[in-house]
């Protein structure tokens, strides 16, 4: 099995695509390499939705806006309150590009006006968040749980629409601002090609073990949430994710890489 390492996950992409469809080579992927590298990428070397043969969802992490846990404002509307007040005078950390993605989100659907700043990876750009350089960041779930935990961050809020079991006191950013939907997932998937019955074998197997207590346990302690979908599901939702991967880069301004 490969990894979704290098390039954005390129690189373990190609490795499976060109491998034969017989379901002993296979990739665990994030959306980057199933969907956002579309958009994010000048070029990729595939079509996620042409040369994979999508297989299951794993699971689902979202963002977190994270701000100093001394910042004046409790909540996100105190927040956006807060910058609106400070036109131009807001700045914001980022070191991933689903962050640098939510950042230009939230000026567009709270009206704020607020820089981002890319930094080499999510510690340095939590970092200067907790020491007063940058007013806010956006961070995944894990290490915003760790944060808010050590008392060193605090979460306004979480970038899926609907608030998650894992963090159930966190509002969702969608609750303020309608259609905030961003999330990060992972999913196994084959080369294109593959039998329908190897297909349908790898995700019964895969389904049936999300289902359990202890696999859903172990998801829970990465801050993952498990994700059920029949493979027709998988190439629909897919579809789906490269559509609003487009249209966020777009409307985001930002350039391909």
């Amino acid at each position: 099995m490969k990894t979704n390492l290098g390039a954005g996950g390129s690189i373990a992409a190609m490795e499976v695509i060109r491998s034969a469809p017989d379901g002993y080579t296979l990739l665990f992927s994030s959306n980057s390499a199933a969907a956002s590298n579309v958009a994010l990428l000048k070029s990729i070397p595939y079509d996620p939705l042409k040369d994979f043969s999508p297989i299951a969802a794993v699971g689902e992490n979202m963002l977190v806006l994270m701000v100093k846990a001394d910042h004046p404002a409790k909540n996100i509307q105190e927040f956006i309150q807060y910058a609106t007040q400070r036109p131009g005078k807001v700045n914001a950390s980022y070191g991933s590009s689903s962050s640098q993605v939510s950042i230009a989100v939230l000026n567009k659907l709270g009206k704020v006006d607020s820089l981002g700043v890319a930094y080499k990876g999510i510690p340095l750009a939590m970092n200067d968040v907790m020491a007063g350089v940058v007013d806010y960041t956006f961070v995944d779930l894990g290490n915003s749980m760790a944060q808010a935990k050590g008392g060193k961050l605090r979460p306004l809020g979480i970038t899926a629409l609907k608030r998650s079991p894992l963090v159930p006191d966190w509002p969702s950013l969608a609750e303020s601002m309608p259609v905030f939907d961003i999330t990060a997932w992972f999913a196994l998937l084959g080369p294109a090609g593959m039998p329908k019955d190897v297909v349908d074998k790898l995700n019964a197997t895969m389904g049936q073990a999300l289902k359990t207590k202890e696999s859903q346990d172990k998801l829970s302690n990465i801050c993952i949430q498990a994700m059920v979908m029949t493979p027709d599901q998988l190439k629909t939702f897919m579809g789906s994710e490269v559509n609003k991967w487009t249209r966020l880069v777009k409307e985001a301004n930002i350039q391909p890489e």
